[in-house]
């Protein structure tokens, strides 16, 4: 399997949530489960049946954390020598060429992504239009609105 782009922030709460999962919930879920079995009969048991199915939910979670983390190219910014270019993990500093609106996104994993936090997906639109870019350069993002164009103010690796 080809090997996904993380941060090292997205790497780290990843393994948080591995850790927690695998500390808190499941031993929390087998607990509820062993409660619910002690309440006698199963078939008719809905407490039983809903800790089960969150049992079955936290061991889904687990595999796919573990499966992403396997998966993972993990990229520290800081490290990388970006030559002035716009790629993943850097920030990106942008004008909106008709609003003269200033953003600032980091170009980060999928699973990292959060807008509210500046930090957009690299399948974005944004992101796709930003990437080999310098600062100084225009670049167009197809919105479903129309093309816009954001000029680069600047380009970090941090």
């Amino acid at each position: 399997m080809a090997k996904i782009p993380i941060t090292v922030t997205g790497a780290e709460q990843l393994k948080r949530e591995l850790h927690r999962l695998k500390t808190i919930e499941r031993p929390s879920a087998i607990k509820a489960i062993a409660e619910a079995r002690s309440h006698g009969d199963l078939s008719e048991n809905a407490e039983y049946d809903a800790a089960k199915d969150r049992q079955s939910f936290i061991e889904g979670r687990i595999a796919a954390v573990e499966t992403k983390l396997a998966n993972a190219q993990i990229i520290d910014p800081k490290l990388l020598d970006g030559d002035g270019r716009c790629m993943f993990a850097s920030t990106v500093d942008l004008q909106d060429a008709s609003t003269g609106e200033r953003l600032t996104y980091q170009i980060v994993g999928e699973d990292e992504a959060d807008i509210k936090q500046g930090k957009i997906s690299i399948s974005s639109p944004v992101a796709r239009a930003l990437i080999g870019k310098f600062a100084g350069d225009t670049a167009v993002v197809e919105a479903p609105g129309g093309p816009r164009e954001f000029e680069i103010v600047d380009i970090r690796y941090e």
